[in-house]
C-alpha cells in the first residue's frame, strides 16, 4: 500500500524450509538452507531480483499479462512476461518476511536424494528463460539498452556459475597438472596451483561457518514429540551437516544445472514435476 506505482510490481518474500526441517536429511537441509541464503542475497539487490516460488502479483497485471501455461519455470516467466509487456516498467519488490515451506523428503534417504536432484534440475530449467528474454529484448525497442544488457548478463552469469563454479573449484588444483604434461609440471604456475586452491578453500571455510551459525538462528524449535536422544542428535548435527556442503554443491548444484542446460541444448524438453514432500 505504501509502494510507489504498486500495480507495476510483484512482491517477493523470503522462502525458508522449516515445516519439516528437523525430519529432513542433512543434505536436504543444507540444500534448502543454501537456497534461502541465496534468496536473502537477492533481496538486497532488488534490481536483479525475479519472482520465485511463493510471490504476489497485482490482479490488474495478472489479467493484463496473462499467466504462462505449460511452462516449467512459470514463477520466473510471469515476471519476464510482465517486464516485456510493460516495456521494462515492472519490478520485483522484496518483502522482508519469511514464508515457511517444506524441504525435500521422501520415504527413505535414497529416494530423497533422487527427488532432491530432480527438484534442482527443474529449478535449473530456468535457463530456458535466457532465449525467452533475449528474443523479447530484440523485439521490444522501448526498453533501454542498458537494462537489456544488465539483465542478460545477470541471467547468463547466474546459470553459468550455477553449472560450473563448484566443479571448477574442485578440479582447479589437480586437473591442469594432470593434463599439462611434463613441461607444464615444471612451471611456477604448476607449483602454485595447489597452494592457491588451498587458500581459496580456506577462505570458503569462513563462509561455511557463517552459514552454519546463521542457519541455526532460522531454525524453529525441535518438535516436543521427538525423543530426548533424537533431539540431542538433531542439535549436534546442525553444524556437522555443513561438512556436506562441498558435495552438495556438486551433486545437487552443478550436475543438475548441467543436466538441465544440456537437455535444453539437445531439445529434450522437461515437463513439470511435482516434488514429493512428506512429514514424519
Amino acid at each position: 500500500m505504501t509502494e510507489k506505482d504498486p500495480e507495476k510490481a510483484s512482491y517477493q518474500p523470503i522462502p525458508v524450509y522449516n515445516n519439516n526441517i528437523w525430519s529432513a536429511s542433512p543434505f536436504a537441509r543444507v540444500v534448502s538452507t543454501s537456497n534461502t541464503f541465496w534468496q536473502m542475497i537477492q533481496q538486497e539487490r532488488s534490481e536483479k531480483l525475479t519472482t520465485y516460488s511463493s510471490h504476489s502479483i497485482p490482479a490488474k497485471a495478472f489479467f493484463e499479462v496473462g499467466y504462462p501455461s505449460n511452462v516449467v519455470s512459470d514463477d520466473s516467466r510471469i515476471f519476464w512476461k510482465a517486464y516485456l509487456f510493460y516495456d521494462g516498467n515492472y519490478r520485483v519488490v522484496p518483502i522482508y518476511y519469511m514464508v515457511s515451506m517444506d524441504a525435500v523428503m521422501a520415504k527413505n534417504i535414497w529416494r530423497t536424494a533422487i527427488n532432491q536432484y530432480k527438484q534442482q534440475t527443474r529449478w535449473a530449467w530456468g535457463c530456458a528463460e535466457i532465449p525467452y528474454i533475449m528474443f523479447g529484448f530484440l523485439k521490444n525497442k522501448k526498453i533501454p539498452w542498458g537494462r537489456k544488457v544488465s539483465h542478460t548478463y545477470t541471467i547468463l552469469d547466474g546459470f553459468w556459475s550455477w553449472a560450473t563454479a563448484a566443479l571448477l573449484l574442485f578440479i582447479l588444483g589437480w586437473l591442469p597438472i594432470l593434463l599439462g604434461g611434463k613441461n607444464f609440471n615444471f612451471t611456477v604456475l604448476s607449483f602454485n596451483l595447489p597452494i592457491l586452491t588451498g587458500r581459496i578453500m580456506t577462505i570458503s571455510m569462513v563462509g561455511m561457518v557463517v552459514s552454519a551459525v546463521l542457519s541455526t538462528m532460522l531454525l524453529p524449535p525441535i518438535p516436543k514429540e521427538m525423543s530426548r536422544f533424537t533431539r540431542i542428535w538433531k542439535r549436534s548435527t546442525v553444524f556437522l551437516q555443513w561438512i556436506f556442503l562441498p558435495v552438495t554443491l556438486i551433486l545437487f548444484g552443478s550436475l543438475p544445472a548441467l543436466d538441465a542446460q544440456i537437455r535444453l541444448m539437445l531439445g529434450r524438453y522437461m515437463g513439470f514435476w511435482v516434488t514429493e514432500k512428506i512429514r514424519k
